[in-house]
């Protein structure tokens, strides 16, 4: 049977699948991976990114609901959450 490939939607350079989560047992998409690579960083577990409240723009864009911004870094910090859910798993033992 063909895997079938999630939709994927991208938020400030982070992608998600289109129920907005890094990680959906719905569509049985997983983001960590290709996140973590867009940052820098080697794939290791952690807990995964979520986004925080979003609308979209009149050209289909995400952007924060709080400043209704779609280059927010106050909102979509993506590569500080990363950082921080890497070490969260570190210091829990994941390796």
């Amino acid at each position: 049977m063909a895997e079938v490939q999630a939709s994927t939607v991208e938020i400030n350079d982070a992608i998600f699948c289109t129920h907005l989560k890094e990680v959906c047992n719905e569509c049985s998409y997983d983001g960590r991976e290709e996140n973590d690579g867009f940052y820098g960083f080697d794939a290791a577990p952690r807990d995964p990114i979520e986004p925080p409240a979003v609308t979209t723009n009149k050209d289909g864009v995400y952007q924060c609901k709080k400043h209704g911004s779609a280059e927010c870094n106050q909102c979509f910090g993506w590569k500080k959450q990363i950082t921080r859910a890497r070490t969260a798993a570190k210091k829990a033992g994941r390796k």
